[in-house]
């Protein structure tokens, strides 16, 4: 994984001071909060219903044992114990002290992380696909390109002030694991005719009040062009985005209005031009970067026999492990959705995306033993630990269990994104966290049989909770005071992406959890032979669904 030259580790150590001095005049109180704003939400640090909240980047979601120890001692030391990893791959602290900010950045600074442009209308933190590097459908590792992105976009003049904040993806597979074409700009790594490895730039998608599929503005894009291109993308951007209306700001609004064929066709203007100025970073840097991607040490000869003679050990291999490239490895997923059982025999769900200051030292030690040091954080609010010898899968399962971190059931419907909601939110119309422990205690018992279902859950039209890309999403709004939850059928992020439709009127906190059990019945009852929940939904359509809810 990417460690820091001594630039960047000047540039962030100079970050923590310039920020120590800004909060110590605002404490002071001759720095206004009108003016502290800005500089707060440059390094991260918004203020929520209750409290300070800090957005801290982890980018393309890569992670040393020694970087996640630190989140599990900052959780400690100034949140309340526990800290939120994010859809965007980050984590989040949500009830933080104004004074504390300084010292927890420089803690961070200290494992060679930070919080710069996680807010803002810049760049924000580059995403990839949490497998890259270890899975065999990829064509290359897409991270040294995701890094170069990052080092390109960090405090770029240019960008700093974007009619919006801007998100870039990079996947080097055809199976789309980090919901490309809902971004700002999805990169794919793709292979044409002649054999060549380039980049297909999706530009014009994302989430939020105006759900939109990124289109492909480009098949091909040389990779020693990459920068070059993607600064183009962003300056046609930045020259004819909205700045009069943030409802209309984002580039899938441009795209849109401007025309695919227009926008495409000012890119290339753009690109050309842009040629002539040689700004592509020099070859010497990206061989420099990939050098910090190379493989591990892998074992050679190793057997991929298991023995699965204990059930829950098979289930949770079955569901949370993924096939690595290098035979005797596997890819190890670890649910932040637990459902304990308790003595009564009730359920209780834990809040998604949620992690104890201890569970997140202790998957830090397992990546330190078991994993070549390295975890990843996924968009679904996950952790997975990327290079695992199956022969210690055991093992590691065991240590996850005491931890309870041991659930089976990666892309079930337990397994759900929600953002924080209206329990910390500003913004939020209605809570998500609440709702989305009521459907993982409702249908836990279901869930191995219903299999594959992604259910998102997001508080507000902003869809930090990627509701629009459920099989069934679920979006909180306001109705006359009250909390009101629309119902979505039919999303999806992957490969085949698609926005979720408004199934009919919303419901109340127990009634849409009653709707979405009554949506998967529908499913169990017409699902033929190994179909999924969304295969069975785009089949059938909503009307059998809608008529089941609604009576």
């Amino acid at each position: 994984m990417y460690l820091y030259d001594h630039y960047d580790q000047a540039m962030v150590d100079a970050r923590v001071a310039e920020f120590r001095d800004q909060t110590r005049r605002r404490i002071e109180g001759t720095l206004s909060e009108e003016k502290f704003r800005p500089l707060r939400l440059q390094n991260g640090l918004y203020l929520q219903l209750h409290a300070y909240m800090l957005r801290v980047a982890v980018p393309y979601g890569t992670l040393s044992g020694s970087q996640m120890k630190m989140l599990g001692d900052i959780a400690d030391k100034y949140d309340r114990g526990y800290g939120h990893f994010t859809t965007r791959q980050n984590i989040q602290y949500n009830w933080i002290k104004l004074e504390d900010t300084p010292d927890i950045l420089a803690d961070l600074a200290s494992v060679e992380m930070h919080a710069i442009q996680t807010s803002g209308n810049c760049i924000r933190n580059i995403s990839a696909d949490q497998y890259a590097g270890a899975t065999a459908d990829e064509l290359i590792d897409p991270r040294p390109y995701a890094e170069l992105l990052r080092q390109w976009s960090s405090f770029h003049p240019e960008f700093l002030a974007l009619p919006r904040k801007f998100k870039i993806c990079v996947i080097a597979s055809d199976t789309d694991r980090a919901a490309m074409r809902l971004h700002d700009i999805g990169i794919q790594i793709v292979k044409n005719e002649a054999g060549e490895i380039g980049a297909a730039f999706y530009v014009g998608g994302g989430m939020g009040r105006t759900p939109i599929i990124a289109p492909l503005v480009k098949a091909f894009v040389p990779l020693d062009e990459l920068i070059t291109y993607s600064e183009a993308c962003l300056r046609v951007y930045n020259r004819y985005g909205r700045r009069d209306n943030k409802y209309k700001a984002r580039i899938k609004i441009l795209v849109h209005e401007l025309g695919l064929e227009e926008y495409s066709r000012q890119v290339e203007e753009e690109f050309a031009h842009l040629q002539t100025l040689n700004i592509e970073p020099p070859l010497a840097e990206l061989e420099r970067i990939k050098t910090f991607f190379a493989d591990p040490a892998y074992e050679t000869g190793l057997s991929d026999d298991l023995d699965l003679s204990n059930p829950a050990f098979a289930a949770w291999v079955k569901n949370n492990t993924a096939a690595h490239k290098t035979p005797g490895y596997a890819i190890v997923n670890i649910s932040l959705k637990p459902v304990k059982v308790l003595a009564d025999g009730t359920k209780e769900a834990g809040i998604p995306g949620d992690a104890t200051g201890e569970q997140i030292r202790i998957m830090a030690d397992l990546a330190k033993t078991y994993s070549f040091d390295e975890l990843r954080v996924t968009h679904t609010q996950n952790i997975v630990l990327p290079h695992v010898r199956k022969a210690d899968l055991f093992t590691v399962w065991e240590k996850l269990v005491a931890a309870e971190l041991a659930e089976a059931n990666l892309d079930k419907i337990t397994d759900i994104i929600a953002c924080p909601g209206l329990d910390y939110c500003t913004l939020a119309n209605a809570r998500s966290i609440p709702v989305a422990q009521k459907i993982a205690e409702r249908m836990a018992d279901k869930a191995e049989e219903i299999g594959e279902l992604k259910l998102k859950i997001s508080g507000c039209i902003n869809a930090c909770g990627h509701h629009h890309a459920g099989h069934i999403g679920i979006l909180g709004v306001d109705r006359k005071g009250l909390e009101n939850y629309q119902l979505l059928l039919g999303g999806c992020e992957g490969a085949d992406t698609s926005l979720g439709k408004i199934i009919g009127p919303g419901f109340d906190e127990d009634g849409i959890v009653g709707a979405v059990e009554k949506a998967t019945q529908v499913y169990l009852a017409n699902k033929e032979g190994e179909e999924r929940f969304l295969d069975t939904y785009r089949r059938i359509g909503m009307n059998p669904f809608k008529e089941a809810i609604y009576g």
